[in-house]
């Protein structure tokens, strides 16, 4: 078993949570986390931040965290990485002890182990092999901004500062022993149609409703099974609209509908037709709601890839090895495919694919949020193990 020292392991996972920084507003985050290297003897020329804030349409505080180290030993470079930002309800928790769980001392807040949790882990790894004197390999630690926002941090991350790691593993999550392998790839629809107002009981003909074209819109696409989950043969994928904006007072035809809606898949290629389907229900709705004099309204339909869906193989080097390390600790691995999105989905367009490693947290957004000590110390293991080679 590898020994780590788990008291400081603790502490350093409460004073993190304790930091605020919420999606854009990780600076101190990344602050407290330097404090930390250079106690440790890492040099600054080894830490570095980049500028994806300042290509992330929501700006921010800083950018992602990297530091790059030689090694002291020959083998392929190793990348070791979590997000440093929190949902907006763990912005100002106060950690408190209960055992073997970590909880907000309010019952109004989140916990943020989400996902202090994993930069807990990922510094501990490294504080430990300096501190143990142990032999490693060249390695990167990445902590990266604005995840619960989109994964900005690792869409705009500058790849190239990475030293061309081989093996990336990344901690988010629950279970020590979960190997997640792959995710699914996802798209925002944002929706606009754009009707012709007019005086709802004098001249009701003379106007086009935006809601009843997107009604139309979206009960066709529910009737015909592109809303939901979706199955056409063997191709499995989900849509679901979930923002609906429009209409100010009742003697008013409504003019205008603004909806959000999203489209996943772990296929690229099926998402694709997920969102043909859509485009297609909504620009047959629109001509067919028309006015007295045959006007019909005018549609906006736009789609923003968020995330591409990606999967490792089973018996990739980086799988075989985070399988070996959580077998070290006692523990069964096992593979997962993720059905959300991870900062692991641009680290593989980027080149660089990552197994995602669970660090203890549970029932993470949620006032009921809290971390499991024993599982957070076997994250710390697993990651010390990985960084050491």
């Amino acid at each position: 078993m590898v020994q780590i020292h788990e008291q400081r392991a603790i502490g350093r996972v409460m004073d993190l949570i304790a930091i605020p920084g919420g999606s854009g507003t990780e600076h101190d985050v990344s602050a407290w986390i330097c404090q930390q290297l250079r106690g440790a003897g890492v040099p600054d020329s080894a830490i570095e931040t980049d500028r994806a804030h300042k290509k992330s349409p929501a700006g921010g505080t800083t950018g992602n965290l990297i530091v790059r180290l030689k090694g002291t030993k020959k083998g392929p470079r190793r990348l070791l990485m979590a997000h440093m930002d929190t949902v907006p309800l763990a912005v100002g928790a106060k950690p408190v002890r209960e055992g073997d769980w970590i909880r907000p001392a309010s019952a109004t807040t989140a916990l943020g182990g989400d996902n202090r949790a994993g930069c807990a882990v990922v510094l501990t790894a490294l504080l430990e092999v300096l501190s143990q004197g142990l032999d490693y390999p060249p390695l990167t630690l990445l902590f990266t901004v604005q995840e619960e926002t989109g994964l900005r941090g690792a869409r705009w991350l500058t790849a190239s500062k990475l030293g061309r790691p081989a093996l990336c593993f990344n901690w988010d999550g629950r279970d020590p022993a979960a190997l997640i392998i792959g995710a699914v790839g996802a798209s925002n629809l944002t929706i606009e149609i754009d009707g012709i107002a007019s005086h709802a009981g004098a001249h009701p003909e003379d106007g086009v409703n935006a809601a009843v074209v997107s009604s139309l819109a979206i009960a066709q696409l529910q009737k015909s099974g592109w809303h939901g989950q979706i199955r056409r043969g063997r191709q499995r994928g989900t849509s679901n609209l979930g923002v609906v904006r429009g209409g100010a007072a009742t003697n008013v035809v409504m003019p205008l509908v603004q909806l959000e809606a999203e489209a996943r898949s772990h296929d690229s290629e099926f998402r694709a037709q997920i969102v043909a389907a859509w485009r297609a229900a909504f620009e047959a709705a629109s001509s067919a709601v028309s006015n007295a004099a045959g006007v019909t309204g005018v549609l906006r339909f736009s789609e923003e890839v968020r995330y591409e869906p990606f999967r490792m193989p089973a018996d990739s080097a980086c799988v075989e090895s985070a399988a070996a390390a959580v077998r070290t600790v006692g523990l069964k691995p096992a593979t997962q495919i993720c059905d959300g999105g991870l900062d692991a989905n641009w680290m593989a367009k980027h080149g660089f694919p990552a197994v995602t490693l669970g660090c203890g947290q549970h029932d993470i957004h949620t006032v009921r949020e809290r971390l499991s000590i024993s599982e957070y110390l076997q994250g710390c293991r697993v990651a010390t193990l990985l960084a050491s080679g």
